[in-house]
This record gives structure tokens, C-alpha cells and sequence, in this order.
């Protein structure tokens, strides 16, 4: 099987859930702790061999190519002040990947997100990443992910068992054992089931690793739930019908996540983060104790 180079990254969303401050701040440049949620992504793309990214983005998202570009004023500031602590912190960013762009004009969900990309895929698998999980770099999900597509060859889904009262919330995997216990060979997918239809309490979570052949099934799926193309949709098709792309598996991933994807998770992921950084973590965790003791 060929070595996986490639990621995509979906980045087109308008981040209602964020208004006003993603008004005129794509939802992806908000910090979490002192990076923005974006750059969590690509680093975790480069560290698992991705070093082609190409970002899907939509209009007011131009915030997203600066930040990954280099900004010479900037950094001139920081050398003349001596500052190398942050210049190399500045830096890092724009040399995580070779990054590409490309808009999706019309944003008619993942699944046609996904099929903007083909283009620069071309006939090689690659990677998504949805930006709202954040994968703890201590928990490789993406390298593991890769390692079983270029070994059994189709695509492969990230999974996380959830509790039944909140299968509702995500995309449901029906699934098969197999001889390794973070591994399963996915039977069929649903989009968002109430909580008595759902096949499994496995939950499909913001990363995919495809097969090229999803761009032939998504150019054919009709638009699903919310009226948007469903990569889930198409998965589906994949998972019962090998013959169109190969078998879909699953990771089952059991590490630490961070979920940026509202308001409430956001608020929690930079708790737990800061909380476990070398440089902040003790002071910040000293306070929340006495904060939480006084005030709660």
C-alpha cells in the first residue's frame, strides 16, 4: 500500500455557535490556551509523517493562510528585541507542512468538503481532520489510523465509545471484532440515530483516513440529514459494498480528546490543557483549586 502524505482539513464553517466573536474571526483562529485551535490540528498532522495539508476554507477565512505564512515584521521585531523564546514560537507555524488552500464556495456539508479535494488528492489515500477534535499528541490516534489503512487498505474511522444518551450527537458505527482490541471492521454507519436505533455505542469522531474511491461514492450521494452531503453517507456505501473502495475499519480510540466544538467543551479543553502545561499548569492549578474551594 502507498505511504499516506496527504491530510485535508475542513475549515469552511461559519462557527454560529461562536457569534459574535466568529463575526469577523474564523471559529478556528480562537485560542485555546495560547495557540489557535487550528494549529493543534496541523501539528497533530506533521507529527503523524502528513506533511501536505491542504485546508478547505471559505469566505472571511484569510486569517487562516496568515497564520500559517510567515510574517517577517514580526519576527524582525522579535530578533531585535532578542526575544528568541517567542520567535520561535512565531516560526513554528509556518513550517509545520507544506500548506495548500482551496474554497468551497458553497458550503453543502462535509461530504462535499471532503470532494473539493480531489483535485489535489488525486488517486492517493489521505487523511481528514475535523478541527473541533483535538487529539492529545501523547495519544498518536493518526499514525495508528495510517498504519492500519496501509496494512488492510480501504479507509478507516476514528471511534470512541460514548454513552448511550449521547449517540445522538454524532455518527454511529455498526461493527465487527477483530483479533486486535483497538480494531474493528465497520459493518454500516448511521448519521446522528436516536438513541433506540443506533447499532453500537461506538461514535464516530472528527478523523477518517479514505480510501480515493470515496470521491466516486460522494459525486453519487444525494444530500442527507440537514440537506448536506454526509461523508457518513457515503462510508456507508463503502462499508457494505467492498467492492467500491475496499473495507471500512475502526480505531477505537480510548486517549485523551479535547472537543472544541461548542461553547461549554471549548471553556473545558482550555481548563484541561492549561491544566497540563509544564509552564502554566501549577500556578493555573493552584488557583482553580482555591477558586473552585471559594466560589463553588
Amino acid at each position: 500500500m502507498r505511504k499516506i502524505q496527504k491530510a485535508v482539513i475542513p475549515a469552511a464553517g461559519l462557527g454560529t455557535r461562536f457569534l459574535p466573536a466568529t463575526k469577523a474571526t474564523p471559529k478556528e483562529m480562537l485560542p485555546v490556551v495560547d495557540k489557535p485551535a487550528i494549529q493543534y490540528v496541523v501539528e497533530e498532522a506533521a507529527a503523524a509523517g502528513l506533511s501536505d495539508v491542504l485546508m478547505i476554507t471559505g469566505r472571511n477565512k484569510r486569517a487562516l493562510e496568515d497564520h500559517f505564512d510567515r510574517n517577517y515584521e514580526l519576527e524582525s521585531a522579535l530578533t531585535r528585541k532578542g526575544d528568541a523564546e517567542r520567535l520561535v514560537r512565531v516560526q513554528k507555524s509556518s513550517d509545520l507542512a507544506t500548506m495548500h488552500y482551496v474554497r468551497q464556495g458553497d458550503p453543502r456539508g462535509l461530504g462535499h468538503a471532503v470532494l473539493c479535494a480531489e483535485p489535489h488528492v488525486g488517486d492517493e489515500p489521505f487523511a481528514v481532520l475535523l478541527g473541533d477534535d483535538l487529539i492529545d499528541p501523547r495519544d498518536p490516534l493518526l499514525a495508528r489510523m495510517t498504519e492500519i489503512q496501509e496494512r488492510e487498505g480501504g479507509s478507516v474511522v476514528a471511534l470512541m465509545e460514548v454513552a448511550p444518551e449521547q449517540i445522538q450527537l454524532y455518527g454511529c458505527a455498526g461493527a465487527e471484532a477483530t483479533a486486535q482490541d483497538d480494531v474493528v471492521r465497520v459493518t454500516g454507519l448511521v448519521e446522528k440515530p436516536e438513541p433506540g436505533e443506533a447499532p453500537s455505542n461506538l461514535a464516530v469522531i472528527g478523523r477518517y483516513v479514505l480510501d480515493p474511491a470515496v470521491f466516486g461514492v460522494l459525486r453519487e450521494t444525494e444530500p442527507g440529514r440537514g440537506g448536506e452531503i454526509q461523508l457518513t453517507d457515503a462510508l456507508q456505501r463503502l462499508a457494505v459494498d467492498e467492492s467500491l473502495g475496499g473495507p471500512v475499519h475502526g480505531v477505537v480510540f480510548r486517549g485523551r480528546r479535547y472537543d472544541t466544538g461548542d461553547r461549554g467543551d471549548y471553556l473545558q479543553a482550555i481548563v484541561r490543557l492549561a491544566c497540563e502545561r509544564e509552564d502554566l499548569g501549577p500556578e493555573f492549578r493552584s488557583w482553580l483549586r482555591g477558586y473552585v474551594a471559594a466560589e463553588l
